[in-house]
């Protein structure tokens, strides 16, 4: 289960959520409105090197090189 980033659109807020999938809906902490994936931070591959060009979404990466 992957730790991630978030930041609600509405007040602004951003938190850090354990989730269970990568696509899971995750809701503010403090509004309780939805938020959106917040991509900020160093991106590393799954052979724990930095990534050149990573989009942060997984789902349509080719694979971090």
């Amino acid at each position: 289960m992957p730790i991630l980033q978030y930041r609600c659109p509405s007040c602004g807020k951003e938190f850090e959520e354990l989730v269970q999938r990568y696509d899971d809906k995750v809701t503010c902490p403090d509004c309780g409105r939805q938020a959106e994936r917040s991509y900020s931070g160093t991106m590393f591959s799954a052979t724990g090197t930095h990534a050149k060009r990573c989009s942060g979404n997984c789902k349509t990466c080719g694979g971090c090189k």
